[in-house]
Formats: C-alpha cells, structure tokens, sequence
C-alpha cells in the first residue's frame, strides 16, 4: 500500500462509516474503493464474456 495525502470531506466520511459499518479512516475509504472497484472489474469481464462469446465460423469455409 502507499500513502496518499487527500482532502477528505468530512460529512462525506461520515456518511460512509455509516453505510459500510466501518471505524477508522484506512477502513472507509478501502472498503469503499473496493466497492466500487468490484463492479468496474465484473463490468470489464461481462464485455469480454460477449465478446468472447460467439462461435465464429472457420475460416476455411468462410472462403471456400
């Protein structure tokens, strides 16, 4: 891990240790970057399932 110097606003941290349950300020601001990290993650895969998805023709018949 490294260590950031950010300006955190105060009722927005708050508000967060109150939805996530979370008591100190390293706790808050992971859980919360893990929450909304993990549906970017599951986003990127589902676009590469659909891509990956179809069975394409070969192409020997393509051109045969």
């Amino acid at each position: 891990m490294t260590k950031h110097l950010v300006d955190i606003d105060e009722g927005a941290l708050i508000a967060a240790r109150a939805e996530l349950g979370t008591a100190t300020l390293n706790d808050t601001v992971n859980r919360a970057l893990c929450r909304i990290a993990a549906p970017c993650s599951s986003r990127v895969a589902t676009a590469f399932d659909l891509v990956a998805g179809p069975l394409l023709a070969d192409r020997a018949e393509t051109w045969g």
